[in-house]
């Protein structure tokens, strides 16, 4: 039995190839979203890419990218083949490739709903990254002379005053790593080669901050340095009192800001694949109604149009089997030869053969 079977008239089938053109053309606009939204995502993460680590961050925007473009080329076939659906003798000619068409069209709006999904679990990995990049980052802040790291201290000063924070989980960060250059420190000055000769790996750490972790929205001046040190400022708790620096880390910002991203991007992903599916379920309905007009051989007349001829569990056997029969169709027979009535069969002797022949009687 045919499943959601609808009776289309003549009349019927003429406006659903129109209507379906029309889609078409706003799935054709709908590609272009999806490719400029994968545009978009790809320019942002490329804007932070030194803050990040290298792994499959990427993958969402590449997908979406590649699905807008798929998106173009089918919904414009899919057009031109709504706008033959009209004319019956025009639709002939398009007859073998619905089929295919839908299958290939299905395919890809299951590409749409995977990236829609994508970009909401891309968030661990995202995370991930972003945690060893800013690692790294604030770990060479100081290198400021260092061919291919002179570029990290403008770039995390810049991430911490656009985004609001510092350090990596938060501004403790900055405690554990020797952020101020070599070149700066006076190594004459006991305090400073006490305080090197006081670390292990020979580091300057101190309880301080970079100058951009500061929050100009205080009313206080900043404090940079001696930041658990209540006695080096006056009317200073640094367990009680709030910091006037950034307190959220810059992993966190920066996450934050991506999901919210990527979140806008799965809504708008999910939308288009909806439309898409509805534009799909028409062109399926056109293709069947048009199909059986023609059996029917009355142009004019009804026809049914159907989702599938059977139902799905019918439906889904017949494939199975289907792709069963793929592999058995080489497959060589293992049977021996002796068995194999068509093998080691003698050949008729087609030579001479001793034949008595017969003399013919001589006229009298």
């Amino acid at each position: 039995m045919a499943v959601l079977k609808v009776k289309f008239t003549k009349t019927k089938r003429d406006k659903l190839a129109q209507i379906l053109w029309i889609l078409n053309w706003v799935s054709v606009v709908s590609g272009i979203i999806l490719f400029s939204l994968g545009l978009f995502l790809k320019i942002e993460i490329k804007k932070r890419n030194e803050v990040m680590a290298k792994g499959d961050i990427n993958s969402v925007p590449n997908m979406l990218i590649s699905v807008g473009v798929i998106a173009c080329i089918i919904n414009f076939l899919g057009g031109k083949i709504c706008y033959d659906c009209s004319d019956a003798n025009k639709f002939s000619r398009w007859k073998l490739v619905m089929l295919p068409y839908i299958v290939c069209t299905f395919c890809f709006t299951f590409c749409i709903l995977v990236g829609a999904l994508m970009c909401y679990t891309m968030r661990n990995e995202l995370e991930e990254s972003l945690y060893l990049g800013l690692r790294d980052a604030i770990k060479f802040y100081k290198d400021t002379d260092i061919p291919g790291r002179c570029f990290l201290k403008k770039t995390v000063d810049l991430l911490q005053i656009g985004f609001r924070c510092c350090g990596n989980n938060g501004f403790r960060d900055w405690f554990e790593v020797q952020w101020v250059s070599p070149r700066y420190l006076n190594m004459a000055s006991k305090e400073v080669v006490d305080r090197l000769k006081s670390n292990v790996d020979g580091k300057f750490l101190v309880d301080g901050v970079p100058f951009s972790c500061c929050n100009p929205s205080s009313p206080r001046p900043c404090i940079q340095y001696q930041l658990t040190n209540n006695s080096a400022h006056y009317n200073y708790d640094f367990l009680t009192e709030e910091l006037n620096i950034w307190m959220k880390g810059c992993r966190e910002a920066l996450l934050d800001y991506y999901t919210g991203i990527m979140r806008s991007i799965g809504i708008a992903a999910l939308l288009i694949w909806l439309f898409e599916l509805s534009v799909l379920i028409g062109v399926r309905y056109l293709q069947t109604a048009m199909k059986n007009v023609l059996l029917l051989g009355d142009m004019e007349g009804e026809s049914d149009g159907w989702l599938l001829e059977n139902s799905f569990v019918e439906t889904a056997k017949y494939n199975i089997n289907i792709i069963k029969n793929l592999g058995k169709a080489n497959q060589i027979s293992t049977v021996s030869s002796m068995n194999d009535p068509n093998i080691d069969v003698q050949n008729t002797d087609c030579g001479k053969t001793n034949l008595t022949t017969k003399s013919i009687p001589a006229a009298r």
